[in-house]
């Protein structure tokens, strides 16, 4: 049988293009160019609300042999702006597929493109970071090269781009503990992945997701045990109604972990800066650091920005919460990949704990999490 390919191409905001063929549906696609690193998971990074706004490009040469399922997706949707990859698979070979993932882009209306030197394209964002960029197929592939690049440079930039109302819920919704329950946990999402709820009703909290609009008021309304922030896509220097929301949350002693972007909030909240990284940390194969214990994890990522910290000793926060450090470093670029608050009950990871497709070293987060419950809750009751 032949196969007809339709031309398409990949154009980045500095000019570079790269020529493909079409894939998913046709069309246009604008977002920033991003590439991941995970030899699989590819259907839990696709539904991955935190890449809202980009266009990401997998580096593993061969994608979609297992095909999409019904267990696996991290939310109910497909989040990309676009998909690029180089070699897509022509059958599906999976006891769990119900769908292939062209199909699925299809459906959902996302962009993509194969066929790609993808290795020529993440040399190329390493070496000049991470840009805006486009897909063109379709009729849109018939378009001169330089109205597609004038297009792509009209395109929003990441940087003091707040997407948290795109991707949050809009109305409250509740999860119950799926084990013996310990107290509740007031989640802000920003992009929360499923298997992130899963994981705290798992430890014995029920679980209440909020929308990114609620006030300090409506959160503290439900009495809650404990304040969770998710992960999620933007700038977290965008995102200041956030951050003034987290700090009455630490001013009232609650309990608190934050994942990814909640990690750039709380380093926010306690007065830090934070920064864009040249190109990013996306996939699951990043080395970090416990300086407590020494350990090195290897860990999941999907990160633009980063928390501007010393990396050593224990530091005052900016902010007049007390003492801080540290927690976690990445061992390829020393970047802050977390905090721990050691006068108050909060602390956070820039990676990934619940890593759906894994790695699954740092699910004990979650634990620690509920022992800081516990630990608040028994030093509440000693003081009365």
């Amino acid at each position: 049988m032949v196969t007809r390919f339709e031309p398409a191409v990949l154009v980045l905001e500095d000019g570079t293009r790269y020529d493909g063929n079409a894939y998913g549906a046709r069309g246009r696609a604008l977002g920033e160019a991003v590439f991941a690193t995970g030899m699989t998971g590819y259907q839990e990074t696709i539904t991955d609300p935190s890449y809202a706004g980009q266009i990401v490009m997998m580096t593993a040469p061969h994608i979609g042999n297992t095909g999409v399922n019904d267990e696996d997706p991290e939310s109910d949707r497909v989040w990309v702006a676009g998909f690029v990859v180089r070699d897509p698979s022509r059958i599906v070979s999976n006891y769990r597929a119900n769908g292939s993932l062209d199909d699925q882009l299809v459906e959902q209306g996302v962009v993509g493109i194969s066929g790609v030197d993808t290795r020529a394209v993440t040399r190329r964002l390493r070496d000049a970071g991470a840009m805006r960029s486009g897909i063109f197929s379709g009729a849109e592939a018939a378009l001169g090269a330089a109205e597609q690049l004038a297009i792509v440079r009209a395109g929003a930039q990441m940087q003091g781009l707040n997407l948290s109302a795109r991707v949050s819920v809009t109305e409250p919704k509740t999860l119950l503990a799926t084990s013996e329950r310990i107290g509740s946990v007031a989640v802000l999402d920003l992009g929360v992945k499923d298997s992130t709820l899963r994981y705290l009703a798992s430890r014995g909290l029920d679980v209440h997701v909020l929308p990114q609009s609620v006030t300090a008021d409506e959160l503290f309304a439900l009495h809650p045990d404990a304040v969770f922030y998710s992960n999620g896509p933007g700038d977290p220097a965008a995102s200041g109604t956030h951050v003034e929301l987290l700090q009455a949350v630490l001013r009232k002693r609650l309990p608190f972990f934050g994942i990814c972007f909640g990690n750039q909030l709380l380093g926010r909240a306690l007065g830090l800066s934070t920064y864009k990284l040249p190109f990013g940390h996306r996939g699951i194969n990043q080395p970090v650091l416990d300086k407590a214990t020494g350990r090195v994890e290897i860990t999941a990522h999907n990160h633009g920005f980063a928390v501007d910290a010393p990396l050593d000793g224990v530091f005052d926060s900016p902010a007049g919460f007390g003492r801080v450090e540290v927690s976690h470093v990445n061992l390829n670029d020393n970047v802050v990949e977390g905090l721990n608050a050691l006068d108050i009950p909060a602390f956070s990871v820039q990676y990934h704990p619940e890593a759906a497709a894994g790695p699954h070293d740092a699910n004990y987060l979650f634990d620690r999490f509920r022992d800081l419950i516990l630990a608040v809750k028994a030093a509440e009751t000693e003081s009365k």
